[in-house]
């Protein structure tokens, strides 16, 4: 029952269970290979590139496909075949069987060798380019390796390579390198010089050679590796050095790697720089505590100087495991396409490498999701049997078994692309689930555009439990993605259960501005007090809408709102926003106040309202407002603050309608306050004002003071002391004296400074003036005669002439300059004197 079930079991090999991803993959060969295996036993096996070549224990060889199929069959025999050999191109087959039977054939010609030895067979190797008429060579192991060479005639001669120490189980045949094992080690033969260049013992003598034969493998032409019982040796041929020669062979085998497995080597291949290693393996059973044999083991390994590691570890299931020895088991590979065939006498199983598909199985079914789709993406050229979008399905599928609903939702982004179909089918699988809020944040939003019936479904379902959502929602998505008509009736309905939810509310009005019913979305901002009621109306152009919401707008904001309204004058008339206003004038003179600072004049019409408005509102103001506008009535002005009684406004108005001493009255009487009142006589700079000013203070000590300390530049002291009543006490008398002599003898320095620098000045622009007036005037033929525009100079320089040149520059002809009428003998330029330059002098006379 056990043997039946490993045989019907759809595992070719089954794996340790580790996160650790196995190396190869395995399958079972099949078709002709199964119907020969159910009467017949696997013997031995040979790998070709182009085909396979089977041995059987009844004396039968097949040539196989790569599939298993039967392409040839040959009777070779009545007992088991030992050994199969094929040369390098495929043409010729060398096959020995354990009935001494040894034959060399060509497969494709009449070409054909046969011989029958007394003493079973056991191995035969062909050479390698046995095609090429000058390398017809095979050799077989007995008792002795012989090697078969076609002379004369086409006769084949025999030739004893090695003898006495026991049968020969096992020849490689590599290039000019010939490797066999007996009883004893291995030996390599160099068939150039037809010397033996090494002997490589055995370790372990106690193991019957027959039950655990050695495996040989060459590598490349120079690396042979050795596996027998449990130890491995790597060997590699060298050159010995001339020098070293004397009577030694010209080559030598060093062992550069060697270690033991824990198992009985049945079969060694190599892997890029590893090893492939078909173990044997004997267990104990638990039951009943007998040793039995296990199942086979294929690792792979890095070898090191002294032991190795262990890459990957295989259990094969192989059919008849049970009854298997070490001997029963082969290994053998084709070189070009990393396939190892592990041969057994009631099974063959193929091994590869794993590609990026098998990689991908692998992951997927690790549940390895994401990783398994940066695989695919990154071999997505090469792989065959996965697509990314599969893979991508099945991640999210994973994620929404799992629960991971928002990770699920981003990755379909990134998946489905621009496949609609595919984010329809997600998103009413979402829908199925509850989860539709957690897709709604990744739903394509533009290239591509999904039904709008997929966005209406998520929006209805936030608008049933989550308001916030569904408002950031529509704040989000585009107009153009849903029925604006049926979500906005959809919310309408629900402020009917709800009307002052303000999140609804806000809601409501951006669909109505999507739909271009502004208005009513103005409405709702407005009711709200909205920050973007401003930026729907500039936006939208709404000013003929506010026209009558203009109180709401200042209300809401009255800076936003009076900017607005100020810079669109054009739309909304200021004598409008006025009326409009004339309700609540507090908000009338923010409006006005800041008209008035764009323009003093835009609103003149409206400066007398605006003087009570100031008074009422914004007395800080007022004064700046009277002394800015140009189109204020003074004498309202003056009434209002007179009834208010602001004294500094009413100061300002008199001094400005020309009543200053009234104004001085105020400020003594009103403010009491002596340094203002000094600083508006310093204003007005009016004599008769000090003077009422020396009247009203000369009784009042303190106002004494301040005039002594502030008006010494401005009135003579002398006038205010003379009226000092003699024993009236004065504050800081002296202090006030020392400061006005001070001040007196600090007026006389400064005019003493000022009269020297006018002097130096003077000095030094006279001289300046001199110097200028000393220097030369260029005088050429170039230069003419203001008078008589002739050049100034004669044509004959032998002839005498007399020239004036005036320091501005012009010259006369003598006989052209006009006779001075003056007593005076100064002449002056007629051109710069008519100008009113002021006077030019001659500076030069020439004659000749």
């Amino acid at each position: 029952q056990e043997t039946r079930s490993n045989e019907e079991s759809t595992d070719e090999s089954e794996e340790d269970e580790s996160e650790e991803e196995p190396k190869l993959k395995y399958e079972r060969l099949s078709n002709g290979v199964t119907e020969i295996l159910q009467k017949d036993a696997a013997s031995c096996m040979t790998v070709h590139e182009k085909f396979l070549a089977l041995g059987t224990h009844y004396g039968k060889v097949y040539l196989l496909d790569v599939q298993g199929n039967i392409t040839q069959k040959f009777d070779v025999s009545p007992v088991k075949i030992n050994q199969i050999s094929l040369d390098e191109s495929g043409e010729h087959m060398g096959v020995c069987s354990e009935d001494g039977k040894v034959q060399v054939f060509g497969l494709y010609s009449a070409e054909e060798f046969h011989e029958t030895f007394d003493c079973p067979i056991k191995i035969v190797a062909v050479h390698p380019h046995f095609v090429r008429s000058h390398f017809k060579q095979f050799v077989t192991g007995g008792k002795k390796l012989l090697l078969y060479e076609r002379g004369w005639m086409n006769r084949w001669k025999p030739s004893v390579l090695h003898e006495g120490e026991g049968n020969i189980r096992n020849v490689k045949w590599r290039g000019h390198l010939i490797a066999w094992a007996n009883n004893m080690g291995v030996k390599i033969l160099d068939m150039i010089s037809k010397q033996r260049i090494t002997n490589v013992p055995r370790d372990d003598i106690s193991l019957r050679p027959d039950m655990y034969p050695c495996s040989l493998c060459w590598k490349d032409n120079l690396t042979l590796i050795i596996g027998w019982g449990n130890s491995v040796k790597i060997c590699s041929v060298k050159e010995r050095h001339a020098s070293e020669m004397r009577d030694l062979p010209n080559r030598y085998v060093e062992i550069v790697f060697q270690f033991d497995t824990e198992f009985y080597i049945s079969g060694l291949a190599p892997i890029c720089d590893q090893l492939v290693i078909l173990s044997y393996v004997k267990e104990i059973s638990e039951k009943t505590e007998v040793e039995r044999c296990a199942r086979p083991r294929l690792d792979i390994v890095q070898p090191l100087p002294e032991s190795c590691e262990e890459i990957s570890s295989d259990a094969l299931t192989v059919r008849g495991f049970q009854e298997n020895e070490c001997r029963d088991y082969h290994l053998e590979y084709s070189e070009g396409e990393s396939l190892f065939y592990i041969i057994s006498p009631r099974d063959v199983v193929v091994a590869k490498e794993r590609d990026q598909d098998d990689h991908i199985d692998w992951l997927l079914e690790k549940k390895k999701y994401e990783e398994a789709l940066m695989a695919a993406e990154i071999s997505q050229k090469t792989i065959k049997k996965h697509k990314i979008l599969d893979i991508g399905l099945a991640y999210i599928n994973h994620l929404v078994e799992k629960g991971e609903y928002d990770l699920a939702a981003r990755k379909c982004q990134k998946i489905l692309g621009k496949n609609t179909e595919l984010w329809e089918f997600e998103v009413y699988k979402f829908k199925e689930i509850g989860q539709l809020k957690a897709i709604s944040r990744y739903l394509p939003r533009r290239d591509p555009v999904l039904k709008p019936l997929i966005y209406e479904m998520v929006l209805h379902e936030f608008l049933e439990s989550d308001y916030e959502g569904f408002a950031t929602l529509i704040k989000e998505w585009p107009g153009d993605l849903y029925n604006n008509t049926i979500i906005v009736q959809a919310v309408v309905d629900h402020l009917k259960k709800d009307p002052q939810n303000r999140t609804l509310l806000r809601t409501l009005a951006e669909l109505y501005t999507y739909d271009q019913r502004y208005g009513r979305a103005l409405e709702i901002y407005l009711t709200l007090r909205h920050k973007d009621v401003f930026q729907l109306i500039h936006k939208h152009n709404l000013f003929s809408s506010i026209k009558d919401k203009i109180v709401l707008l200042m209300d809401f904001d009255s800076e936003k709102a009076v900017d607005m309204l100020l810079d669109n004058e054009d739309k909304i008339s200021i004598d409008r926003v006025v009326e409009e206003l004339e309700n609540r004038p507090e908000l009338q003179h923010v409006y006005l106040h800041k008209l008035f600072k764009r323009d003093h004049h835009k609103g003149q019409r409206y400066h007398e309202k605006q003087i009570s408005l100031y008074a009422e509102y914004d007395r800080p103001n007022l004064l700046p407002f009277l002394r800015d506008s140009t189109h204020c009535p003074l004498e309202k002005a003056l009434e209002i603050c007179q009834q208010r009684n602001f004294v500094e406004e009413t100061v300002y108005l008199l001094s400005r309608m020309g009543n200053s001493r009234s104004a001085l009255k105020m400020i003594m009487e009103e403010l009491q306050d002596v340094d203002k009142a000094i600083e508006f006589a310093k204003e007005q700079d009016d004599g008769e004002l000090w003077e009422d000013l020396i009247l009203y203070s000369i009784d009042k000590p303190p106002f004494i003071t301040g005039l002594l300390n502030n008006i010494g530049t401005h009135v003579d002291p002398i006038l205010l002391i003379h009226r000092i009543k003699e024993g009236m006490e004065i504050p800081n008398l002296r202090d006030s004296l020392v400061k006005i002599l001070q001040d007196y003898n600090l007026q006389i320095l400064l005019r003493e400074g000022c009269k020297k620098i006018l002097v130096a000045d003077s000095l030094s622009l006279l001289k300046k003036m001199h110097r200028t007036q000393m220097k030369g005037v260029l005088v050429d033929e170039e230069n003419i005669c203001e008078s008589c525009l002739s050049p100034i100079l004669p044509s004959d320089a032998s002839k005498s002439f007399s020239v004036i040149v005036f320091h501005c520059r012009h010259m006369f002809h003598r006989e052209c300059l006009p006779v001075s009428n003056t007593v005076s003998s100064v002449q002056f330029c007629n051109i710069c004197s008519a100008k009113h330059r002021g006077p030019g002098s001659a500076v030069l006379e020439m004659k000749k």
